[in-house]
């Protein structure tokens, strides 16, 4: 890492990039002299927008330019939303810190609906994401899904024209791009997991700056303990673009209840644990894991082949 200024690597939409300035703010409080810059990167994923992520090698695809720059020096740390980041770090890479969450919970926008109940029948539902899609479905096989890729103001702008009936985007996006007031509606995420760490933001470093004084200022033990538990289901489902995972974790206490559930990609099919775990003790993140590879293991059993369709 330079001495004279900390590099922070991230994304170069709108969203990552009011993400990343917030925590380049943060982390400039905790750094000596203060000295921190933004690198803006173009992922796949950023590039390829005429294809769902399915097609085109899962949610690596926004992360991937953004760890080779991490690893090869050319950046000193990233910021991710955790959800598009695969169940594990390449080698040499580890996620040193994570903020206190946003709001978890998916938000419905439409100009005349509050819940997927509300809908139509044969209503048009906007989403790119299979775990929306397939959630959706269960409840409501008869809706139709529109594909919808683009970032959140071309989203928006497609409901607008008229393009579907209603549309589904994570809340905590809309909170920190100032948009919290656009949503109808919003889906429970008791009744519906959102995705694995949805809401929270990753503090990506080289193994060996992981223990860089800094980070300590960044980190939130809850927010922590909740993902933990959650990306140990998505590691144990190996979840990718291509299977449908919801998990969701809240604190109460030392106590760290986890559902997790996986969907056929028709939605016909759910499969769905819930269990809890004492997280008080030192090892509480462990604990949290372990609870997580053992609810996404069930699950994983359980559904089997029909689970990749």
């Amino acid at each position: 890492m330079t001495k004279q200024q900390l590099r922070i690597g991230t994304r170069a939409s709108k969203l990552a990039l009011t993400q990343a300035g917030h925590m380049r703010d943060r982390i400039a409080l905790a750094v000596p002299g203060g000295d921190v810059a933004l690198t803006h990167i173009t992922t796949s994923g950023d590039r390829i927008q005429d294809r769902l992520l399915t097609e085109i090698g899962g949610k690596g695809l926004f992360t991937q330019e953004i760890e080779e720059a991490l690893l090869s020096g050319r950046i000193d740390c990233a910021v991710h939303s955790l959800k598009d980041m695969p169940a594990e770090s390449p080698p040499g890479l580890v996620i040193a810190a994570i903020p206190e969450r946003e709001d978890p919970r998916d938000a419905i926008l439409s100009p005349l609906y509050d819940s997927i109940d509300a809908l139509p029948p044969g209503a048009r539902l906007g989403t790119a994401s299979l775990r929306r899609q397939t959630q959706a479905r269960h409840r409501r096989p008869d809706i139709v899904i529109v594909p919808l890729r683009g970032n959140v103001d071309t989203r928006i702008a497609k409901l607008e024209a008229g393009e579907a009936d209603a549309i589904l985007l994570a809340m905590s996006g809309l909170n920190r791009l100032g948009l919290g007031h656009l949503p109808r509606g919003f889906i429970d995420p008791v009744d519906c997991p959102p995705a694995p760490g949805q809401g929270a933001l990753a503090i990506q470093t080289r193994e060996a700056d992981a223990d860089a004084p800094w980070l300590a200022a960044l980190k939130h033990r809850p927010t922590t303990l909740a993902v933990a538990a959650e990306r140990g289901a998505l590691a144990a489902l190996e979840g990718s673009c291509r299977t449908a995972i919801g998990a969701y974790a809240r604190l109460d206490g030392r106590k760290l209840l986890l559902i997790v559930e996986a969907l056929t990609p028709d939605g016909a099919r759910r499969f769905r644990r819930e269990e809890e775990v004492d997280v008080g003790g030192d090892d509480g993140e462990i604990a949290a894991r372990d609870l997580g590879l053992r609810l996404g293991e069930t699950v994983r059993d359980e559904g089997g082949e029909a689970l990749l369709g």
